[in-house]
């Protein structure tokens, strides 16, 4: 089943038309930036509104799903439709277990924080998995899985200090959040690059 998979999103990406209109390497990153920067920005937000019960979490938790679709798109728009959606469904997962996680956390309920936790590193890896079966060359499984559980391990870091009212503790965590995510967006970025040099022009980056 993986084998088809990787071999469907392959045929996906080298259908990918060269008459396609150009973008600069350039471009992509800073797309790819702008996309993961909204994630941990959007996600931070849910986190202050959940914590305090902020009239606003509702909408604030409709704007991260949307992020999760936007990036199911973006990569979509490379690797074919039927990817993009994989991706994003497994996005809504990440951001919906973390939200019970939250919740769990702040209700005070150990057993179910150490069982979504686990369930969350599992979702992670599945997104390491199937981001590797697009590109696995340039997209190493145990490189990926290493971002994304580093970026969990932040997030939660920066949601309990935010439930306890630590809030410089918390506010701290997201800069190092802010800073992990441009590694890892452009760990994405520069994997589609080297992968499909064909498709881009310009060698200047953010």
């Amino acid at each position: 089943m993986k084998n088809t998979i990787a071999s469907a999103l392959l045929a996906a990406a080298l259908a990918w038309p060269a008459s396609a209109p150009g973008q600069t390497k350039a471009e992509l990153r800073g797309a790819m930036r702008r996309l993961w920067i909204d994630h941990v920005t959007w996600t931070r937000l849910f986190i202050v509104s959940a914590a305090a019960n902020l009239p606003d979490k509702e909408a604030t938790t409709n704007r991260l799903l949307q992020n999760q679709t936007d990036i199911g798109n973006a990569v979509g728009a490379i690797y074919g439709k039927a990817a993009g959606d994989k991706l994003t469904a497994l996005l809504r997962d990440h951001i919906l277990i973390a939200a019970d996680l939250v919740g769990a956390a702040k209700a005070g309920n150990t057993a179910r924080v150490d069982s979504l936790n686990k369930k969350w590193g599992g979702n992670a890896d599945e997104i390491s998995v199937f981001l590797n079966s697009a590109n696995p060359k340039n997209w190493p499984t145990a490189t990926l899985k290493s971002l994304m559980h580093t970026h969990l391990d932040q997030t939660l870091a920066e949601a309990t200090h935010q439930l306890k009212g630590d809030y410089a503790s918390s506010v701290k965590d997201y800069d190092a959040i802010e800073k992990h995510i441009l590694v890892m967006a452009d760990a994405l970025s520069e994997g589609i690059i080297a992968q499909f040099p064909q498709k881009f022009t310009g060698d200047k980056g953010p």
